[in-house]
């Protein structure tokens, strides 16, 4: 089932869009106000001049992705947003990141409800949960905080340290999560000659990447092996499997279909995909950032 998933202002305390066009969106993290660069906006923007003038940061892009903030005032090096009980922290990059993805607090929800009902069921048994491409974490948080064990796996050792502060920050225990400093691929297939097993797996590739060793990634050709080994290490009665894919050319039927090969094996469930949007704060607007499919067992 095709559907389009919108991360309303209710999903989150501390964020919105305030506006977006011609390039560039305008958005409220917490109580700092940032201009980033889209360049997919080609529509014009509905808000006043006035409004995007009163930005406390505009991210300047010199090279590719790359670039650096010119702040209108002193901010602090790094400040925190609150999803529900989650904590981020934000921070600045010179990629025009924050660490957070607002957007995805629809899966957050979403995988927090199933963990939830879930641990109702089932009060005694930990379901385990693997986060792959994890970056800074607040899906792992999210899935700790209903009392899941998980696995955090990322090739980068900042963005790890970065996880750990947004695990801090949400009051978890140090143990709650496992942390990874890995290739994805070898990490997979190592737990798939010990024997690990999963309940829930998160999938969040880039379209173009390395690991921690050098090792290249390509989504085209990349993410059909690594789906196929993530099949090895689910349960024989998961809960869940969610993929996120930005700027690859595949549809979202698409991706569903691959996700169906793989889980509808396991057993019955529920297969969704679409688009990832945000909804402007003051409009009906919405501002595509990628596609998605996810099952959950029915």
């Amino acid at each position: 089932m095709t559907q389009t998933l919108i991360a309303k202002n209710a999903n989150w305390e501390d964020y919105e869009l305030l506006d977006s066009g011609e390039g560039e969106k305008l958005e409220l993290f917490g109580d700092v106000l940032l201009i980033r660069p889209y360049p997919e906006i080609e529509w014009p923007k509905s808000q006043p001049p006035e409004l995007w003038k009163r930005a406390d940061a505009v991210f300047i892009r010199t090279q590719g992705d790359k670039g650096h903030w010119l702040t209108n005032k002193k901010l602090p090096e790094s400040w925190q947003m609150h999803w529900q009980d989650a904590i981020a922290t934000i921070y600045l990059s010179p990629f025009k990141h924050t660490g957070v993805f607002p957007e995805q607090s629809a899966h957050w929800d979403w995988m927090k409800q199933i963990l939830l009902a879930d641990k109702k069921q089932r009060p005694e048994y930990q379901p385990h949960v693997l986060n792959l491409f994890a970056y800074t974490g607040m899906a792992s948080v999210v899935c700790a905080m209903t009392g899941a064990k998980v696995t955090h796996v990322d090739s980068s050792r900042a963005a790890i340290g970065w996880a750990k502060e947004n695990q801090a920050a949400s009051g978890l225990d140090q143990r709650s999560i496992r942390w990874i400093l890995d290739d994805v691929m070898k990490f997979v297939t190592r737990e798939i000659k010990r024997g690990v097993k999963y309940d829930g797996i998160i999938l969040d590739p880039p379209a173009y990447g390395h690991g921690a060793t050098g090792e290249v990634w390509n989504f085209k050709s990349s993410f059909p092996r690594l789906l196929a080994l993530c099949k090895e290490i689910l349960v024989e009665d998961p809960l869940f499997m969610l993929i996120n894919a930005y700027a690859v050319a595949i549809s979202p039927e698409d991706l569903e279909k691959k996700l169906a090969e793989v889980m509808l094996k396991k057993g019955p469930g529920t297969l969704e995909s679409g688009e990832l949007v945000l909804q402007e704060s003051k409009s009906d607007r919405l501002l595509s950032t990628g596609i998605f499919a996810r099952y959950t067992k029915s």
